[in-house]
């Protein structure tokens, strides 16, 4: 365990956390991030050739230009660039380091972490929840989805060509998926418990699904519930029948869920229906006292509501926060 206390430690090692530890440099603090997996770990689950929608203006943090040619920046750019940020604020980052707690006792917090190489316990005079949901994707909670033709993360198409591959969930990353499984020879049939495609997905993708559908290039079945995945093959109902899609690889992509159960570890007073954090919304602050959520995690089950361009400026909030009820012990 370190002899002093840090000033600011952040639990997740992506985007948002890295402009929370950025902001603390500059402002003098000290500042440690932990991850329980590599820096940027979600964005390395993200799509191969994934674009982001977003410019690389709005994708800035910590006072570092996002200094590539493209206006908008693809995965990979976004990969180094993040990379850079840390390298430049010279952040101490933990990876592979599991936090499963905190607990404040006279004025100072006591994570608990678990690493490769053990338990530990760290001492914190602030505590900032920056852990995102793209690490816990949504199950289906049907009987054969461990199987290892059903998987809940989708890379890229290239070993599909000329398969059957069934993708479940009707939003942008289904969506998206489909039509780039399509292109690439592979015969997509896309399933949805609803009766069409989300509102939601993005004003381009929409039309090109749907007209994908509409001539017969991508089978879709809507009002279909699935019920099991069995010997490659996807047992499910639609408007009550029963309904078999024969399947080589499934992609169930209906969304992700905020880790909750770390936050009532930390004791963070957590809505039951929507998951949301007790926070103050014009400092970051939770109902525990020196304990801050930032990014994702402030919206609970609403994942649509924030993201990457509009968290940013979380850090330089809370950093604020705490700088005016500490004093700088340095680095």
């Amino acid at each position: 365990m370190r002899d002093e206390a840090w000033d600011v430690l952040v639990v997740g090692a992506g985007p948002t956390g890295i402009a929370v530890g950025a902001e603390a440099r500059r402002a003098g603090l000290s500042a440690v991030l932990f991850d329980r997996g590599a820096l940027t770990a979600n964005l390395l689950e993200f799509p191969t050739f994934m674009r982001f929608f977003t410019t690389r203006d709005r994708l800035e943090i910590g006072g570092v230009p996002f200094a590539v040619p493209d206006d908008k920046p693809d995965r990979r750019q976004a990969l180094v660039y993040y990379r850079g940020v840390v390298r430049h604020h010279g952040l101490e980052v933990r990876t592979h380091e599991e936090v499963r707690g905190a607990e404040l006792v006279d004025g100072v917090f006591t994570v608990a972490t678990r690493a490769r190489d053990g338990e530990h316990r760290h001492r914190a005079r602030t505590v900032v929840i920056a852990t995102g949901y793209f690490g816990q994707p949504r199950r289906l909670g049907v009987p054969g989805e461990e199987q290892d033709w059903v998987r809940s993360r989708y890379r890229e198409p290239f070993e599909h060509g000329g398969e059957r591959v069934a993708v479940i969930g009707a939003g942008n990353s289904a969506c998206e998926t489909a039509l780039e499984l399509w292109r690439h020879e592979a015969r997509v049939t896309l399933v949805h418990r609803g009766s069409e495609i989300k509102p939601t997905v993005k004003y381009w993708v929409k039309p090109d699904v749907e007209n994908r559908i509409a001539e017969g290039s991508i089978r879709a079945c809507f009002d279909t519930v699935v019920e099991s995945f069995g010997d490659r093959e996807i047992v499910a109902t639609q408007a009550g029948r029963p309904l078999r899609i024969p399947a080589d690889a499934a992609y169930p992509l209906i969304g992700y869920r905020i880790d909750a159960a770390l936050l009532r570890r930390c004791g963070v007073e957590v809505t039951a229906d929507e998951l949301i954090p007790t926070f103050d919304e014009a400092t970051g602050e939770s109902n525990v006292p020196g304990l801050y959520v930032a990014g994702a995690v402030r919206s609970g089950i609403h994942t649509n509501r924030i993201f990457i361009d509009n968290s940013r400026d979380h850090g330089h909030q809370i950093v604020a926060h705490i700088r005016s009820r500490l004093r700088p012990t340095g680095c």
